[in-house]
């Protein structure tokens, strides 16, 4: 068994971390997030305030571990949806192949024309401006690319011997896409996936720093550099401390898909 990889360890590590301090921020959070203490409005780190405070007095450690939940809720949902759509339409292409396959790629290739965040903007502007829509709207933006990916999987395996096989028994097609097939292209999707909650993460905090994704007066990172900026030159930690939170995390779920890649042999 080969030694565990530097980035998947470095990255792994620190996404237990976060999730583990996300989970834990009810109890570790010293203030509610929405606390306000206006006498002591944009403070530096110090003992009472370990992170320093906002432009309302809020205290911004809480803020801060508080804000990992919907950042993490969204890029797993996100991707999870993502998924839910990309993986069946991929499997279906690949395996059925001519006409359909032609008719599902083209539609897949029109959305890919555009970059997944202006796609999003779309969907969120269409429905509207909340956290349900901008994890529908990441969601369906994933889609295509994850779809794209198993169809390519898929097309390399469907002719191989252990396909041929099942349907030499008469095995369903639904069997064979979901029970042969899927499990053998199931670790670049893993990969694939684990790469694109980062991208996840960082396009909720993206919505939300437009007005599109969280609201007021929630904590979330991408809303508390959003309400941080204009006050960048009285203090700068309302905006670092979110957004060294959010790039940390980014870069955790990047190298943990990176090792993964390696450890699974995925390309």
């Amino acid at each position: 068994m080969s030694s565990l990889s530097p980035a998947l360890g470095v990255g792994g590590a620190i996404l237990a971390l976060v999730l583990a301090m996300s989970l834990a921020a009810p109890w570790i959070a010293p203030y509610p997030t929405t606390e306000q203490h206006m006498l002591e409005r944009l403070k530096p780190p110090g003992a009472r305030f370990l992170l320093g405070t906002d432009q309302y007095g809020r205290d911004l450690l809480s803020r801060t571990l508080f804000g990992a939940r919907p950042a993490l809720g969204l890029g797993l949902g996100a991707v999870a949806l993502g998924l839910a759509l990309g993986v069946p339409i991929g499997l279906t292409a690949g395996y059925v192949g001519g006409r359909l396959d032609d008719l599902v790629m083209r539609v897949v290739d029109a959305m890919l024309a555009f970059p997944s965040l202006l796609l999003a903007l779309l969907i969120i502007t269409a429905l509207g401006a909340s956290t349900g829509h901008a994890l529908l709207a990441i969601g369906v933006a994933n889609g295509p690319g994850i779809a794209r990916i198993v169809r390519s999987a898929t097309l390399a395996l469907r002719e191989a011997e252990f396909v041929l096989a099942a349907r030499a028994r008469g095995e369903r097609h639904l069997y064979v896409m979901f029970g042969e097939i899927f499990p053998n292209v199931l670790a670049p999707v893993i990969v694939e996936a684990t790469l694109r909650i980062g991208f996840a993460i960082l396009a909720g905090a993206s919505l939300s720093f437009l007005g599109l994704g969280v609201q007021p007066p929630a904590a979330d990172w991408g809303l508390m550099i959003r309400e941080a900026r204009q006050y960048v030159f009285l203090s700068p930690w309302p905006l670092l401390a979110p957004g060294t939170a959010l790039a940390f995390t980014i870069v955790a779920f990047n190298l943990f898909g990176d090792g993964l890649r390696d450890r699974l042999g995925a390309t």
